[in-house]
C-alpha cells in the first residue's frame, strides 16, 4: 500500500513539473500576443500588416489581425486558467499522498 501511494506521489510530482512548464509557455505566448496588440494600437486602419504562414508572409487587414489576436488572447487565458486548476489539483494530490505515507509510517 505504501508503494502504491509512493508511486502516486511520484507521478503527481512529475505531472506538476509538466503543468508548470506548460503554464509558463502559455503565459509567455500570452505576453507576446499582448505586446503585438499594443504595438498594433498605434497603427492606422489602412496600414499594411503581415502574418507569418510557414516560410512566407500573408498581407491581412489590421482589423482582421486584431480580431485574430484577441481570440488568441482569450483562448490562452482559458488555457492558463485550466492549467492553474490542474496544477492546484496535482499539488493537493501530491500533498495528500505524502501525508498518507507519513501517517502510515507513524502508525507502524
Amino acid at each position: 500500500l505504501v508503494h502504491e501511494i509512493e508511486s502516486q506521489a511520484v507521478a503527481a510530482q512529475q505531472q506538476i513539473g509538466l503543468a508548470r512548464t506548460q503554464m509558463t509557455a502559455k503565459q509567455r505566448e500570452q505576453r507576446l500576443v499582448r505586446l503585438t496588440l499594443s504595438e498594433m494600437a498605434g497603427l492606422p486602419e489602412d496600414a499594411v500588416v503581415y502574418e507569418g504562414v510557414g516560410k512566407m508572409f500573408v498581407s491581412l487587414p489590421v482589423d482582421s489581425l486584431r480580431q485574430k489576436l484577441d481570440g488568441q488572447t482569450q483562448t490562452l487565458e482559458t488555457e492558463v486558467d485550466k492549467l492553474g486548476q490542474r496544477l492546484l489539483y496535482l499539488e493537493t494530490t501530491h500533498k495528500n499522498s505524502r501525508d498518507h505515507i507519513e501517517q502510515m509510517l507513524r502508525t507502524k
